[in-house]
This record gives C-alpha cells, sequence and structure tokens, in this order.
C-alpha cells in the first residue's frame, strides 16, 4: 500500500507542478529531484540532466572542505588573510572590503554560504585544489557536477578551461544525494555535520525552496529549512533540506529563463516558488502536524 501511494504522489504531484510553470508562464528548462532522507525518491524530472552549476557548486565545496577540517588539514579557528587577487564580483561582501583581512576559515565558509560569497569561495578553492575536488565528486559518484575553476573571474586571470567557455555544471541528482549523505552522516561527523547544517539553514537567500514556506506568528518558518540557491544570467537554482513533517530533499535547477533582473520578484523565481510550494507541501504532508 506504502509504494501504492508514494507512486500516486508522484503521479499526481510532478504533472500538477509542470502545470503550474506552464500557467505561470515559465520558459526555461527545469531539472528537479526530491527525495526522503532515506533516500526514496518521490519526483524525478530531468534529474541527470546537466545545468550550470552557479553557486550551488558551494555545497560540495563546503562538505569538501569540513572533511578536511575534520581531519586536521583545514583549521576552522585558524586565520587566512584576503588578498587582492582573491576578490571576486558578484555575490558577497567581502570584494567591498580592503585587502589584509584575516578571517577565520569557518568565517571564509560561513561567508560562502550565507551570502554566497564569491571571493569567500575563491579563498576555499585554492585552499581545496580544483583537481582535488573534482576527484572527490568523481570518487563519490557524482558524475554530473565538476569544478572548472574559480568564480567570477576575469578573462586574464581564467584557466584554459573557462577560456574555452567551459563553466562549473552540476544536475539535480547529485545535489540531492549530496545532502542526503550530509544528513545521513556518511560524509561528516556528528559535530562537522552540524555545523554544515547550520550553516546551510543559515543562507539568506531563500528565493524557490523557502519562499511559500508557512510562517508561525512570530514570522519564523513553520519548516527548518537548510538551503543553497544559485543564479547566474537566465539560471535560477536552490536545493535544501527541508524538515516538513516528512522531512525532504530537494533540489530545483533551471536555465532560459526570461527575467533578468537580481531582484526579489523576478519573474522566473516566483514562478518556480509559487510551482513547488504546493508539491513540496503534498509530499512533505504538511497539512499534518510534525516537529518544526
Amino acid at each position: 500500500m506504502a509504494g501504492r501511494v508514494a507512486e500516486a504522489l508522484v503521479q499526481g504531484g510532478l504533472p500538477a507542478f509542470q502545470e503550474r510553470l506552464i500557467g505561470a508562464g515559465f520558459p526555461g528548462q527545469v531539472g528537479l529531484r526530491i527525495c526522503t532522507l532515506d533516500g526514496t525518491e518521490l519526483v524525478a524530472w530531468h534529474a541527470d540532466e546537466v545545468f550550470p552549476a552557479a553557486s550551488t557548486i558551494k555545497v560540495p565545496l563546503l562538505i569538501l572542505a569540513l572533511q578536511q577540517a575534520q581531519a586536521g588539514r583545514l583549521p576552522l579557528h585558524g586565520r587566512v588573510t584576503m588578498s587582492a587577487d582573491d576578490r571576486a564580483g558578484g555575490a558577497g561582501v567581502l570584494h567591498e572590503l580592503a585587502p589584509g583581512l584575516a578571517l577565520t576559515w569557518q568565517d571564509v565558509l560561513t561567508l560562502m554560504i550565507v551570502v554566497s560569497d564569491n571571493t569567500a569561495t575563491n579563498m576555499v578553492i585554492e585552499a581545496l585544489g580544483v583537481d582535488t575536488v573534482n576527484a572527490w565528486l568523481t570518487a563519490q559518484g557524482l558524475t554530473g557536477t565538476r569544478l572548472v575553476g574559480k568564480l567570477q573571474r576575469p578573462p586574464h586571470l581564467q584557466n584554459g578551461a573557462q577560456r574555452r567557455g567551459e563553466r562549473n555544471a552540476t544536475t539535480a541528482r547529485d545535489q540531492t544525494e549530496v545532502l542526503r549523505a550530509l544528513t545521513a552522516g556518511e560524509w561528516l561527523d556528528p559535530e562537522h555535520t552540524a555545523l554544515a547544517l547550520d550553516i546551510l539553514a543559515r543562507q539568506q537567500y531563500r528565493d524557490i525552496i523557502g519562499r511559500r514556506v508557512p510562517r508561525d506568528d512570530q514570522g519564523e518558518l513553520r519548516y527548518r529549512v537548510a538551503s543553497k540557491s544559485g543564479e547566474l544570467l537566465g539560471v535560477r537554482h536552490d536545493v535544501g533540506l527541508l524538515w516538513t513533517p516528512r522531512p525532504l530533499v530537494v533540489a530545483l535547477l533551471s536555465r532560459s529563463g526570461a527575467d533578468p533582473r537580481e531582484h526579489p520578484e523576478n519573474r522566473d523565481v516566483v514562478a518556480l516558488a509559487d510551482a513547488l510550494w504546493p508539491l513540496l507541501a503534498e509530499l512533505g504532508q504538511a497539512g499534518q502536524e510534525g516537529d518544526i
């Protein structure tokens, strides 16, 4: 019976999600995967399609950096100095600050996620190494995800692959597997797992997964969200964990959107969020009482 119920949810929920996107006039392509914490797949739509990773590449970077910290190779409370060459445009705040700032590695990892800081991300990439990151991704079976190089580099500082037009890439399946394994304690010990989840839960950009989550009387989200967004021109992503009564692992990737604005009411973002929440509420059994 349980199997038939899950099947009915998939067959009923995904078409309705697709219809909501069409009704909202969303012109792009979407990759979507939703599963439970034990990995049971509830919805998959273009889940293995490769998309530009945008800032979702920062999720595996966080995991690998914390593995290095756990092994004693990256001291979280040790300090690293930001140089002028580290600074990268786009998201974040560090590029607005003067070089010479000394931050702890935990500060760097936090900024990389909570404000999607590209300078902090490049400092992490420099510490880990592109080849090391890609070897780790391959070893974990995350074959649709690849780090090409640092973010937002001017042409004269790009590597050969970037100059050829290659870009960081990922899939909805890989993103949900990274997050599922994180919650299962497969990547890190309990202390570092808790730190990773805490950092992801403090992300300030909740444009899609967290956008329509109901709020309580104090304005707080009724269900905890730990997530990472990502955006480029025409690209809007959100991947994360949602602790509805039936907790969910979610990855929604999109491209070829029509609204180029970096704005809270970006039409593509609103369409994606409005289409997604009813599906998450259904699959997460959010109409039932549960822990929040």
